[in-house]
């Protein structure tokens, strides 16, 4: 089959698109490189520098399409509170766009990432029945898009899955981004030799994955022919780590003994965010594979081995108040 990637520069989408390789698929997808790296593109694939938000663009890049994976998105929750037109352009028109193009394909199924933000400041762990509640724009538009992908692929006779992933952490994920990625921001800072910043008192709990443990999962959600428009959490659910303990856990792998800096908390930032697995257990066989300390393990050497890197501001910031985050408005990372 032919598979469809976007962001495949980015975190996930390189990963998949090399899975779906190993399985012996056709792989193309595209990137614009705002958030990935294009060594991250396996050499086998068909890499397309176009932005989805051209639909001309992607409607041609598309071009005998079996399955699309919409992976691409400028994931930054807590920025989009400041940042939303450049956030939400990304998240809901560049998504609206890919959907579009791939019904003008006549594309069999259209895999959604969506993410945990779609829930909002609600009992954990979350569920998939809960409604959502988002909490910023980030959360709005990945919300919106479901709507969308469900209104139109019913209409249209395209399958849709939606999966939900919390927190990936892994190698190839960026870590020059100040506005996202928590642990990548602190293994960059611990590694020159700077303490990790926390928001707030730290004691926000949240759950990670492995980046290969959620491949497990869109590999099914997008070639199971059994599976159709299913939403699905994907991701650990046996416990869960405060973001204190987790620069203390970020600090001892990378080596150093340095205290935390903590700054204001961010506006809008939901305090305990975490997803039930059962679904995905009964319907992907899903489990974790990698634990906590791997994944940091690994995502350390990936960054020492790459070599840290001053961090990348370029993303506008379009509202600067005095409750923009100094460590944004002020570049102190």
């Amino acid at each position: 089959m032919k598979i469809f990637i976007t962001g495949i520069a980015g975190f996930l989408g390189s990963h998949l698109a090399d899975r779906m390789l190993e399985l012996g698929h056709e792989v193309a997808g595209n990137d614009t490189l705002i958030g990935g790296y294009l060594d991250n593109v396996p050499p086998n694939a068909t890499f397309h520098q176009i932005d989805c938000c051209d639909i001309e663009a992607m409607t041609k890049a598309m071009a005998g399409t079996d399955i699309v994976v919409h992976a691409a998105a400028t994931a930054h929750e807590g920025l989009s509170v400041f940042s939303p037109s450049f956030i939400t352009k990304n998240i809901f028109e560049a998504s609206v766009s890919t959907i579009s193009a791939a019904i003008q394909n006549k594309v069999i199924r259209f895999v959604y990432c969506s993410s945990m933000a779609r829930y909002g400041n609600q009992t954990v762990p979350y569920t998939e029945d809960q409604q959502p509640m988002p909490e910023d724009p980030y959360a709005v538009a990945k919300v919106a898009v479901e709507d969308i992908l469900k209104m139109l692929g019913d209409t249209h006779g395209m399958e849709w899955n939606i999966a939900v992933p919390h927190n990936i952490v892994g190698p190839r994920q960026r870590y020059d981004d100040p506005f996202r990625n928590v642990i990548s921001i602190m293994i960059n800072r611990n590694l020159q030799g700077k303490p990790s910043i926390i928001y707030g008192d730290g004691l926000q709990t949240r759950c990670f994955s492995h980046v290969t443990d959620c491949i497990d999962c869109l590999e099914k959600m997008a070639l199971d022919a059994n599976l159709i428009s299913e939403t699905i959490n994907i991701g650990p659910d046996e416990g869960t780590i405060t973001v204190k303990d987790m620069a203390v856990m970020v600090a001892e792998e990378c080596g150093v003994n340095l205290e935390s800096i903590h700054m204001p908390d961010r506006p809008r930032e939901v305090k305990h965010a975490s997803c039930s697995a059962e679904k995905a257990r009964k319907l992907l066989n899903y489990n974790t594979k990698t634990t906590l300390e791997e994944s940091v393990r690994l995502t350390v050497e990936y960054v020492r081995n790459r070599g840290t890197k001053e961090f990348d501001y370029s993303y506008p910031l379009e509202i600067v108040t005095e409750k923009t985050p100094k460590t944004w408005s002020q570049r102190l990372m």
